[in-house]
């Protein structure tokens, strides 16, 4: 399969090594310009779990390759869309002239309605997906980070034979499918997870000094917590979330321990964390602001994510 992945980003990154590797042919869009500062190749450092429980490292210098235009007429059969959430609809309004017979994997954090976010594509052309890794690129270029094995999919409507290709070609790769059938209302719990554990990062310096935690950790969960009432006042059903919302109701004398040890110990989830080091990091400021402002406009609130606001509000 021809695969296209949509910028040069930590995922598009990760998963573009992992579909390479399993016989896809794989290039990456980028920005006029980008491919000659880039370079031809990106240097890796990742654990990959798919194989083995607590990891396999990966350390290599991968070729790339990179185009800079996109015409309508092209040959890819995938476009990989994970790009930052507050550039999702930017991106697919790029994107719908020059989609052609590819579909389009909307793949990561959403906050706002994910069906409006990419109304400009074609609804039949589009499928959704989560990845479940993460890391960074470091201040040497090296790409760091920790590889799940597993991926969230989910739908809006009946699966269609294009989103079950995409399935597959996961599958295939070693990513076993994990489906949600309310996927909306699993991202905005993800999304108001990443906001509590961001909020307490930011207050900290950065993500980076989470693992190993208890105390920030509990403080952390706490925030994640009062954002439930958020996230059930957007319409979300959260008895339909049962397994993501437990953790945030459980005692924190119990879960922030069990975490920390998780984070600490779990080589692929604490590099994930460790990665996330760059504390002028745009994104997890935005998270934090978009939720904080979702929770205002509805006038649900939120003391925990209200008091952090100085670490993410507008310089």
């Amino acid at each position: 399969m021809r695969i296209l992945m949509f910028g040069r980003g930590v995922i598009a990154a990760m998963y573009g090594w992992a579909l390479e590797q399993a016989g896809h042919d794989v290039e990456f869009f980028v920005r006029p310009g980008r491919a000659a500062a880039y370079g031809e190749a990106i240097d890796l450092d990742l654990l990959d779990a798919r194989r083995r429980v607590w990891g396999r490292r990966v350390v290599r210098r991968w070729p790339v390759r990179y185009r800079e235009e996109l015409a309508p007429d092209h040959d890819f059969d995938l476009i990989v869309l994970s790009v930052q959430h507050f550039r999702l609809a930017e991106a697919a309004a790029f994107l719908a002239p020059r989609v052609g017979k590819a579909t389009v994997l909307v793949f990561g954090n959403v906050w706002s309605d994910p069906l409006a976010a990419v109304a400009a594509l074609p609804a039949d052309q589009v499928a959704w997906g989560f990845p479940q890794a993460g890391g960074g690129f470091g201040e040497d270029g090296v790409l760091r980070g920790g590889i799940l094995p597993s991926v969230v999919f989910g739908s809006f409507g009946p699966p269609n034979d294009r989103e079950r290709a995409v399935r597959q070609v996961f599958r295939a790769a070693g990513f076993p499918p994990r489906e949600q059938s309310d996927f909306r209302g699993w991202l905005w719990l993800h999304f108001a997870w990443n906001a509590g554990l961001h909020a307490q990062g930011l207050r900290l310096g950065s993500l980076a000094k989470l693992p190993g935690a208890t105390r920030d950790l509990r403080e952390a969960l706490w925030a994640s917590r009062e954002l439930l009432a958020l996230v059930e006042a957007r319409g979300v059903d959260l008895r339909r979330h049962r397994g993501k919302v437990l953790p945030l109701r459980a005692p924190t004398w119990l879960t922030a321990p069990l975490l920390a040890w998780v984070l600490e110990r779990f080589a692929p989830a604490r590099v994930n964390f460790e990665a996330h080091s760059d504390p002028e990091a745009e994104e997890p400021r935005v998270i934090c602001r978009d939720v904080l402002a979702e929770a205002r406009r509805l006038g649900v609130p939120v003391p925990r994510l209200a008091a952090a606001e100085p670490s993410f509000a507008r310089g």
